[in-house]
């Protein structure tokens, strides 16, 4: 009766001791205490500056898209871009009411970033050569509970003098 009594106490020491390993792990996991998600638009060098301020109706632009996760889960994320002005511009709640011109997606896991190159196209009509312009760069996520995706309140954009293309 002995041989059982030392068996039961040792299943249930083994039980204690992972039980308290599981919850010290628990406690001690780094928690993602302010949630959030970053876009940044970047130059054709992948740097911050040097962005073009005049372009040429029908070329492409090259830059760099930085994304960032720390929201605690996997993300697929999306980026949008349109061509808009400055009464275009997305807000906090809402997106640019512009039609979507290209999308990239990136899947990212928490705490996980990338940096891409895109060329984005300038398609415009004759009558805003010589006008400033907007490119617009939405982000947006793939929510899964609803099966759609969601505009996050992020966006980067910048302001452009459009030219007539040169004769070639």
């Amino acid at each position: 009766m002995n041989l059982l009594d030392d068996e039961v106490f040792a299943v249930i020491l083994a039980i204690i001791v992972v039980g308290s390993v599981f919850s010290a792990a628990q406690l001690l996991r780094p928690s993602v205490i302010e949630p959030f998600i970053a876009i940044g638009v970047l130059d054709e060098n992948c740097k911050i500056g040097n962005y073009p301020d005049k372009v040429f109706r029908g070329e492409n632009l090259t830059f760099c898209i930085f994304l960032h996760n720390y929201m605690g889960y996997p993300l697929l994320m999306q980026v949008r871009y349109k061509i808009g002005s400055n009464t275009t511009l997305p807000t906090n709640s809402t997106p640019s009411p512009m039609p979507t011109l290209l999308i990239f997606n990136k899947l990212l896991d928490h705490g996980e970033n990338t940096t891409f190159y895109v060329d984005v196209p300038i398609k415009v009509n004759g009558s805003l050569v010589g006008k400033r312009i907007t490119l617009i760069f939405e982000l947006w996520i793939y929510d899964i509970d609803r099966d759609t995706w969601v505009y996050s309140g992020r966006w980067n954009h910048l302001y452009v003098e459009v030219l007539e293309s040169p004769v070639p």
